[in-house]
């Protein structure tokens, strides 16, 4: 078959396949592997020789990616998570764009572009991208800390916000063209807006509560794990397109109270799990698609202007955030963190600026330095985020959290005096049932992420250290080398295995024993080292068969089967 006729196809392959060719090479070099996958978008985009994928393939394909991720956020993050930040994300997120507006407004104004212009680049500035926020988020593992739940409230305030100036932009263009649109059919519109937004929040929060839950609960009885996957891929693009189509809402906004609402469903955690490999997937194909859209010919044409762009985008946005952040008196940890979060732009900026184009409101120049900042400020939003991570383990060993519990890291990283005792990988569900047990005797510690985690594992008395268990330091901070054993808890096989390795590799006689979830991770983990891997099926059917052999009699009708041990 023809090329040409194969557009979606040849654009899928070549995306992942470059991305992840250049992805490696970032790896080896020791860089973010989303760099390589911006740069697969601008092999393949329309700018470079060779072969051209369709442009706007890509864009919809990245939409999926979108949708999916913000779904599986929207799982882990309750609407009493939601309202728990009201306080700080409202305010903070409307101030946030306020003021990078004006700063975009202002470098526009130097560049000679009208108003209405420097308007729309400047609202472009002001919105951070969701994949990269939430990928930065998971990668840090803070995701479900405070911190965390308020970058993302903040980042669902401005989605709501975008919502409302797509809409409006249209009016505002028609005004500013001298046809005369009065200011009362311009507020029309947003009353219009307003209460179509409300509408679908109010039906996913009184009938989609009811409603997502027992038709995951009705499907899971079914025992298909085949139309189990396929629910959650309905209910997460069904609602997503039913939103943007029905009340003009953003995919993305729409995946994410339909996972806010299945999280409240005790199959939420499967529904994760069904949801991650296409999640991934198309994450990649999101920062392919963005590579595609840059001009490279920005970066020698408009050097100064993409400089300025780049310093609003990075510094200015992460400087104000952080200020609000600290006017509403929460603690330093939780600024640097937002202030790292909004230090990038993304697919809102995109949609933004193409429909400023569309209207004839923006140069071409605004478009390219759009796209050219956005790449550039998702290069350096990991290292924004090592720099908050440094300026955070500085601060005093005193700080307190915006809970009032001392959870949060602190100080340089102190490493335990114990010896002879055990290290807890952490402190969840399974890491929780062990540490109770193993407190009993005074000698754990814990290695943990999460605000929760730390402060349960505090709780129980176990000295605790904060970060990743993959980090050299953290395990050489944990005294492996002279502890007796290690409990490797955390369900990521990747990051249990470097754990397992680098303690392995620190105290050869270690007793490690190690949790997986498949039998190639169960030989994953004893291959790097772990003396003992519990694959939790195995378990429960030896934990069956034990009582099988044991009591083979049937249970009578009138004996409830739990009352037996």
């Amino acid at each position: 078959m023809p090329e040409h006729q194969t557009p979606l196809i040849a654009t899928i392959a070549a995306g992942l396949m470059l991305a992840f060719v250049f992805g490696l090479i970032a790896h080896r070099l020791r860089v973010q592997p989303l760099v390589g996958y911006l740069l697969a978008g601008v092999v393949v985009g329309p700018y470079t020789p060779g072969f051209e994928a369709d442009p706007a393939l890509a864009a919809e394909l990245a939409e999926i990616g979108v949708i999916l991720l913000m779904f599986g956020v929207g799982l882990h993050f309750s609407l009493k998570d939601l309202m728990s930040v009201a306080r700080i994300a409202v305010p903070g997120a409307v101030g946030q764009i306020a003021v990078a507006t004006l700063m975009g407004a202002g470098l526009s104004w130097t560049l000679g572009w009208s108003p209405m212009a420097g308007f729309v680049f400047g609202l472009a500035l002001s919105v951070a991208s969701t994949v990269v926020l939430i990928r930065a988020l998971q990668d840090n593992r803070i995701l479900e800390t405070s911190r965390g739940r308020i970058a993302v409230g903040w980042l669902v305030v401005e989605d709501l916000a975008m919502v409302l100036a797509l809409v409006l932009l249209p009016a505002l263009a028609t005004a500013t063209a001298g046809d005369g649109v009065p200011a009362s059919r311009i507020a029309f519109y947003l009353l219009i807006t307003l209460a179509k937004v409300s509408v679908f929040l109010a039906i996913m929060l009184i009938v989609g509560r009811r409603l997502i839950p027992w038709l995951m609960h009705h499907t899971a009885h079914t025992g298909s794990r085949e139309l189990f996957r396929l629910a959650v891929y309905a209910i997460a693009l069904g609602v997503a397109f039913g939103a943007a189509k029905l009340f003009g809402v953003s995919f993305a906004l729409g995946a994410f109270f339909a996972g806010m609402v299945m999280g409240e469903s005790y199959l939420s955690q499967q529904a994760t799990e069904e949801a991650m490999p296409l999640r991934d997937a198309f994450a990649v194909l999101f920062f392919v698609s963005v590579g595609m859209l840059l001009n490279p010919m920005v970066f020698v044409e408009a050097p100064l202007a993409l400089l300025g762009t780049v310093a609003i985008i990075v510094i200015g946005k992460s400087v104000v955030a952080y200020l609000i952040v600290r006017a509403f008196r929460h603690s330093n940890s939780t600024a640097l963190t937002i202030a790292a979060s909004l230090a990038q732009i993304g697919e809102f900026s995109f949609i933004l600026i193409g429909l400023g184009m569309e209207l004839k409101m923006v140069p071409t120049e605004a478009r390219d330095l759009v796209l050219a900042g956005a790449i550039i400020s998702i290069v350096l939003n990991p290292l924004a985020f090592l720099a908050m991570e440094r300026l955070r383990r500085g601060q005093p060993a005193t700080a307190p959290t915006d809970s009032g519990a001392s959870v949060e890291p602190v100080g340089t990283l102190q490493p335990t005096r114990l010896s002879g005792h055990d290290v807890l990988i952490g402190y969840g569900r399974v890491g929780s049932l062990i540490g109770k047990a193993l407190a009993q005797d005074g000698k754990m510690l814990v290695i943990e992420t999460t605000d929760e985690g730390i402060e349960k594992a505090r709780l129980a008395g176990a000295e605790v250290i904060v970060g990743n268990a993959a980090d050299r330091a953290i395990l050489t901070a944990a005294n492996v080398a002279g502890a007796r054993r290690l409990f490797v808890t955390i369900p990521e096989p990747f990051e249990a295995g470097q754990a397992v390795q680098q303690a392995r590799s620190a105290n050869p006689a270690l007793d490690i024993l190690a949790r997986a979830h498949s039998n190639a991770a169960v030989d994953h983990l004893k291959k790097l080292g772990a003396n003992l891997v519990v694959l939790g099926e195995s378990e429960i059917a030896d934990r069956m068969l034990e009582r099988a052999r044991r009591d083979p009699a049937p249970i009578s009708q009138n004996e409830h089967p739990l009352t037996k041990s």
